[in-house]
């Protein structure tokens, strides 16, 4: 049976995050679609909520917090904020898979990147053993690790910044899913391996039909990259639109302040 509608709904969604100091209201009833096949970015400076709507998504609570939920998300059909966490534990990493801004920190730094990767692929699709080893030299291939298995048995602190962040590509896609959420893909990365980057997502996401959820404090990196654009501040969408309508005539004062920080020369469309 074919599926209609948004491959991702978002309506009226709150996240209040309790820390051990106060009580910070981080995403202010926000709604947006992707769709299918489809790439969406997400800009706003540090704080704005991005990152905090990426992980309610995922029903993922910051280490230290606590987060309170509302509104409604429905993904491929299925009401994400009644899920249990065993249902998640489930979706995550199959269906829904993240890149996460820092690779050093979400990989494990003791375990190898096979024993790290033939983890996820035994748990969401039963490989094992040789095959999940094959599986993995397969993966790094594709993301541009050179030498894929020798590598394998490497530990991350033997890999560059822009190599770890490949790895962490790598595994998000290992399990085939249908939406990946890259969350500041390029933080801490130079200008050359940054556009490396970007263009793997890009070329991942066309080869595979996959939606992107892109994520960004800068507008040069979602040019050439994304569909449509959501500008968020302080918890708030405060305009969306097709990405070429966005860089040619922004409706919103703190829009124009983020384009005019982008350099003239990155334009939409150059990343391609």
């Amino acid at each position: 049976m074919t599926r209609t509608g948004p491959l991702l709904s978002v309506r009226n969604l709150s996240a209040s995050v309790t820390t051990r100091r106060e009580v910070i209201q981080a995403v202010r009833g926000i709604s947006f679609d992707i769709g299918a096949d489809e790439a969406v970015g997400f800009v706003g400076e540090s704080g704005c909520g991005k990152s905090v709507t990426a992980k309610a998504l995922m029903r993922l609570t910051p280490e230290g917090t606590s987060v309170a939920l509302g509104g409604e998300v429905s993904f491929m059909g299925q009401d994400i904020l009644a899920k249990s966490e065993v249902e998640m534990r489930a979706l995550r990493g199959r269906r829904i898979a993240m890149v996460f801004q820092d690779p050093m920190t979400s990989l494990n730094p003791v375990l190898s990147i096979a024993a790290q990767m033939t983890d996820m692929l035994r748990h969401h699709t039963g490989l094992s053993g040789k095959a999940a080893r094959e599986r993995c030299i397969d993966l790094l291939a594709q993301v541009g690790i050179p030498d894929a298995a020798r590598r394998l048995d490497d530990h991350p602190h033997q890999f560059s910044g822009g190599m770890r962040q490949r790895v962490m590509i790598a595994m998000a896609i290992s399990c085939e899913p249908d939406l990946l959420i890259a969350d500041e893909p390029t933080t801490a990365l130079d200008v050359t391996v940054q556009a490396q980057i970007l263009r793997l997502l890009l070329r991942l996401r066309e080869e595979r039909g996959m939606a992107l959820m892109l994520i960004t404090h800068d507008f040069g990196v979602v040019a050439g990259m994304v569909d449509r654009v959501n500008v968020m501040y302080r918890g708030e969408i405060v305009e969306a639109g097709a990405i070429e309508s966005v860089f040619a005539s922004p409706q919103h004062v703190y829009t124009r302040a983020l384009l005019d920080a982008v350099p003239r020369l990155q334009s939409a469309g150059q990343i391609r």
